[in-house]
């Protein structure tokens, strides 16, 4: 964890139940000022539940949540210095693009020339300047949730809070406005912290990753540390896409192992497993090489194939049932039905127990 002094935004021990059903399990987390960090997990991890405990939308039933150093725990959402933009664009359909950005701030009495320099200045960054005059259902939907991401920065936050912004858009839409979030973060420089459920828009905006499971986090870094180095079975199949292959193995003597009954020579395989022990061996897609039968490989039948122009996803099948994704760049062309050789032995290897728990060479 980062030291207190330099934290932007602080969880301690913070804790949600509604009634006797506890959702949140005392998470503590420090965020770096200015840092991008996106909450991801599956549906019901509690990532949007925390979000809103940090806006102030939610009360926390039990711990602590401070903001440049200074407890919000208890104060309202307006208090806090945070400005949220959500899933769903929350635009007043009455009024202009100009008259939904400055809503809050007449609301608020801000003076009429600080309220055109904040509105025009939110309008050049996000480049709607166009579009001041029109309403919102004149607009796409990238159009729209640009108005609502000027209606938080017009306020000028210390924390921009995101809550699935892009899950309404279609496919082309959301990478282009993953490219103006990433881009905007970088003009602004701001803390924000982003909630999606994809972990393929985690990957590519956050600085820190919070990877949240039933409450709980289960690992927190970089996304290359996340993807390289994942702390559990959990972690290592929930990001990446296609996910990391897990193949059942059982520990041999002499630092051998079987896999679907055959049977592997790895000096480097963890010393605590013992002969006779069960595992699970982990394997991402492009470190699968494709090759010779021999000592080093396994035979499997092809059942699918995705073509990708230049990257090919070959869904594989071996003796015993067990499937595993191929990532192919190049070679040559191999069709369902075809019986190839897979070389298992990269280095990236991960170890696993039989609870999903990373074992350490």
């Amino acid at each position: 964890m980062v030291p207190m002094e330099t934290a932007s935004v602080s969880l301690k021990d913070v804790r949600k139940s509604y009634g006797s059903l506890p959702v949140v399990h005392g998470i503590d987390l420090d965020i770096k000022e200015g840092d991008f960090v996106v909450f991801v997990g599956p549906s019901g991890c509690g990532k949007s539940t925390l979000l809103r405990m940090i806006a102030g939308l939610e009360e926390v039933t039990d711990g602590e949540i401070s903001i440049k150093g200074r407890d919000v725990t208890d104060l309202d959402p307006s208090d806090r210095g945070i400005a949220m933009v959500f899933q769903s664009y929350a635009l007043y359909p009455h009024m202009s693009v100009r008259e939904n950005l400055a809503f809050g701030l007449k609301m608020a009495k801000t003076d009429a020339a600080e309220i055109k320099r904040r509105v025009d200045e939110a309008a050049g960054i996000l480049k709607i300047d166009h579009l001041l005059d029109r309403r919102p259902g004149q607009l796409s939907g990238g159009q729209r949730q640009r108005v609502a991401i000027g209606r938080a920065i017009v306020r000028e936050p210390d924390v921009f809070l995101f809550d699935e912004p892009l899950s309404n858009l279609d496919a082309e839409l959301r990478v282009s406005m993953r490219i103006e979030i990433a881009r905007l973060h970088r003009e602004l420089g701001n803390t924000m912290i982003y909630v999606t459920h994809d972990q393929t828009e985690a990957m590519t905006l956050a600085d820190q990753i919070v990877v949240l499971r039933n409450g709980r986090v289960e690992q927190s870094g970089s996304p290359r540390e996340i993807y390289e180095n994942p702390s559990n079975m959990f972690v290592a199949g929930f990001i990446g896409s296609p996910r990391m292959n897990f193949l059942k193995a059982v520990a041999q003597g002499s630092g051998r192992f079987d896999i679907a009954a055959k049977s592997f020579e790895d000096k480097g395989r963890p010393a605590s497993l013992q002969r006779g022990m069960e595992f699970m061996i982990g394997i991402r897609p492009e470190h699968i090489v494709i090759g010779e039968v021999g000592d080093r490989s396994i035979a499997a039948r092809v059942e699918f194939f995705e073509y990708l122009g230049g990257t090919r996803y070959i869904y594989c099948a071996l003796e015993d049932g067990q499937n595993l994704v191929v990532e192919q760049r190049a070679g040559l062309d191999i069709e369902p039905g075809a019986v190839i050789a897979l070389d298992l032995s990269s280095s990236q290897r991960l170890f696993f127990d039989a609870e999903g728990g990373r074992l350490r060479a």
